[in-house]
């Protein structure tokens, strides 16, 4: 069998100049110490930022509010049936991460009068609600998801719905930080 055509010597021989589009020595680029955003074939400007008086954004946050308000109100309904040890949640059996329904009950009460306290603080512009917010949201996701086997439909949408919260809430940006007023 021949040699691999691929490993024959360069014809041109070892001093030659390399082919166009390939220098020697290091490479510029993403990770070899320029600016991230700058590309191969010349900058292409700075990193963009987000917009604090976007719609998208302000009223988000709004949106956030209101729909923490709403969770909150619903999530201690949910706390308060599963304490009253009726019929609406059936028994789920063999669960890795069961949990009695009487400490289910709790734990909605408990997450769902602090989400509705925290959503109304949204609404009315306090600066220490979007820290809560995205806290009590993130606890919501996590109890929801161990929920599931108990109401998957809606525990599906509520997860959704937290992780709008969460992101409105993280996204928005007070443009003067000193004014603790309710998003434009």
């Amino acid at each position: 069998m021949g040699e691999d055509p691929s490993r024959a010597a360069d014809p041109a021989g070892p001093d030659a100049p390399p082919p166009a589009g390939f220098a020697p020595g290091p490479r510029t680029g993403p990770g070899q110490g320029d600016a991230p955003w700058q590309r191969a074939d010349g900058p292409a400007g700075p990193a963009p930022t987000p917009d604090p008086d976007s719609l998208w954004v302000t009223g988000g946050v709004l949106l956030a509010g209101i729909l923490m308000l709403c969770q909150g109100t619903v999530a201690a309904l949910e706390g308060v049936a599963a304490l009253a040890d009726g019929d609406v949640y059936g028994d789920v059996g063999e669960y890795l991460y069961r949990i009695s329904l009487t400490g289910w009950g709790w734990i909605h009460l408990g997450l769902g009068v602090c989400a509705a306290v925290t959503g109304a603080a949204l609404l009315k512009g306090a600066g220490w609600a979007r820290v809560a917010g995205i806290l009590f949201a993130s606890l919501s996701l996590f109890a929801h998801f161990l929920f599931l086997p108990y109401a998957p439909l809606w525990s599906v949408i509520v997860i959704a719905l937290d992780i709008f919260v969460i992101w409105a809430l993280a996204a928005y940006r007070d443009p003067d930080p000193a004014s603790a007023t309710v998003p434009r």
